[in-house]
């Protein structure tokens, strides 16, 4: 379950048994006047929160619901060392609209929503028994290394170490993120509304034309084997609630079934968007939050758990005035 804080969106949920040891000794003076993780974060200093720029912001607008209400979905894209060759062909293909007028072509119960070109690849036959052809990628998306997957070890400091699981030797945040590495390479994980860049089989990697989310338990072994280019922010419940796909691997089988996708913008050429900030991952308040849900006990739990997986430390986002 999610539990939302009042101006804020929580945004990962979920894998294996870690410890932080670092961070479990960080009972601040928040934690102590505040043991739920919601009162840790009501009770952070306006000064701890940063602001997320809106061009690092991928607004998808679907088409509305069966009552007609709109639905939005709002996602960072991911911050450099980190995936970036993916992350700048995302950009080229929003600035040539590229993305609008495709779907929602797969949702897979307990794994991921994705969405594409429905003709893709080659052709597909429509409603009118015509002929639809996929859609032209624009000039000068680049050809992606399954090299980049990782970045140098140096992106994730040892100090800023969060354990060790069965994925990673070390796990920790970086600029709000959850990174995992090891002695010779840091990566982005695969979380709960984690987006990641669709592909074909290796070596191919993909050019982030298809893309999809994690809407289940964490798919960590999917971590260094395909991209994570961002995460969803707001309006998670547009893509989880989505009718499963009666296909292979969920994939919809009639076009009906699919969910349009309107438009895709970046937030800064969207006027009514908000502003989001997220809980800074080195200040103090998030230390006393990790603690927090490391070591629950309050009055609706009784036994602390002693440790707290990555992907179940949600880093805080909250909307603001823009």
């Amino acid at each position: 379950m999610q539990i939302f804080l009042k101006g804020a969106l929580p945004l990962l949920v979920a894998a294996t048994a870690l410890t932080f040891p670092a961070l479990a000794c960080a009972q601040t003076k928040a934690a102590q006047a505040a043991v739920t993780p919601n009162g840790v974060i009501e009770a952070a200093k306006p000064a701890e929160w940063r602001r997320i720029d809106p061009k690092d912001l991928m607004v998808i607008d679907l088409a509305p619901d069966a009552k007609g209400h709109p639905r939005r979905v709002v996602i960072q894209l991911m911050p450099a060392p980190f995936a970036q060759g993916w992350v700048d062909n995302m950009r080229k293909l929003i600035a040539a609209r590229w993305y609008d007028g495709i779907a929602v072509v797969r949702v897979q119960d307990n794994y991921v929503v994705q969405w594409g070109d429905p003709n893709s690849p080659g052709e597909a036959a429509d409603t009118n028994g015509d002929t639809a052809k996929e859609k032209t990628l624009p000039k000068g998306l680049a050809v992606v290394p399954q090299s980049a997957y990782t970045s140098p070890a140096s992106a994730l400091p040892k100090d800023d170490s969060a354990g060790s699981d069965a994925y990673a030797p070390r796990n920790g945040f970086v600029d709000g993120w959850p990174i995992a590495g090891d002695d010779t390479a840091s990566w982005p994980i695969h979380c709960y509304g984690a987006v990641g860049v669709g592909r074909d089989m290796s070596p191919d990697t993909g050019t982030g034309a298809e893309l999809y989310t994690v809407i289940g338990q964490a798919p960590r072994q999917l971590d260094r084997n395909i991209a994570v280019v961002g995460r969803v922010i707001e309006g998670m419940g547009a893509l989880s609630a989505l009718p499963r796909g009666p296909g292979a691997m969920g994939f919809y089988t009639r076009e009906e079934d699919r969910t349009p996708i309107v438009s895709v913008r970046l937030g800064s050429a969207i006027k009514d968007l908000p502003g989001y900030e997220y809980l800074s991952t080195t200040s103090d308040s998030f230390a006393a939050y990790v603690h927090a849900r490391a070591n629950r006990k309050d009055g609706f739990y009784n036994v602390p758990a002693g440790g707290v997986d990555i992907c179940n430390v949600p880093v805080p986002i909250r909307q603001v005035a823009r």
